[in-house]
């Protein structure tokens, strides 16, 4: 990991990931981020993990949040306790390609205005997985609507002024993305973070499509994230929305 000296670069990249029980996917995110070739710092927003999670994330040079579980309250704990100019969140499950590692080296220093996710790929064979994958990039480009497990690269003020991200139980990503749609420029890069198949094998493929558009669908309708909630899996560190 690239330290972060003090005092504090002029340009710090802040990556925040939120957890629940990561022990097994964790390491190989931090392992990945080591090619991420600008000062950066890792916050891993916990949200009670009982496998280690902590400990790990430690032991490679991350700063560690505890917080109640809730993806939104930790996104949200994690930005406010991280020190850089530009934030970064990613889901523990995902990786980096080399390829991503430069791109988001490339976009560490991004202007004012501007947020930008990465395409998605599903870490799996089958015709399924790239249809997920070909609905999940033309959602993101015409509808400039990513989720966050495309992972979100943006400064420290257009997360603020965009009011950041909410406490929400479902939803927050969009939430957000909305807001930042609302108040500038959200860009799809050409390069992939790539993601674990877990959540699809556990669900079934189609079925977790589906019912993520239905979700999604409801939400932009103005169906409260609360109500949903009651209609999605507890929150786990894999949950996408």
């Amino acid at each position: 990991m690239v330290p972060s000296p003090e005092p504090l670069p002029e340009s710090l990249l802040s990556v925040v990931i939120p957890t629940l029980d990561e022990a097994r996917a964790l390491p190989a995110l931090l392992d990945d981020l080591r090619a991420v070739d600008v000062p950066y710092e890792v916050v891993v927003a916990d949200g009670g993990s009982g496998d280690g999670t902590r400990a790990i994330a430690r032991d490679a040079g991350a700063r560690v949040v505890e917080v109640p579980a809730g993806r939104g309250a930790q996104l949200a704990a994690g930005a406010a306790a991280a020190r850089g100019t530009t934030l970064c969140f990613l889901h523990a499950d995902v990786r980096l390609p080399s390829s991503t590692c430069a791109a988001l080296a490339r976009v560490a220093d991004l202007p004012d205005g501007v947020a930008i996710a990465f395409r998605l790929h599903i870490a799996a064979d089958g015709w399924r997985y790239r249809f997920v994958e070909w609905g999940t990039d033309r959602r993101s480009r015409w509808g400039r609507l990513p989720y966050g497990d495309q992972g979100l690269v943006l400064t420290r003020a257009s997360y603020e002024r965009s009011g950041g991200f909410a406490p929400l139980p479902l939803m927050e990503d969009v939430a957000l993305v909305r807001r930042l749609r609302a108040l500038g420029d959200v860009r799809i890069l050409p390069e992939c973070v790539h993601v674990s198949p877990r959540r699809w094998e556990r669900d079934g493929v189609l079925r977790r499509m589906l019912r993520n558009w239905l979700l999604v669908t409801a939400y932009l309708a103005g169906v409260p994230p609360e109500r949903l909630a009651r209609a999605y899996r507890p929150y786990s560190g894999a949950a996408a929305g």
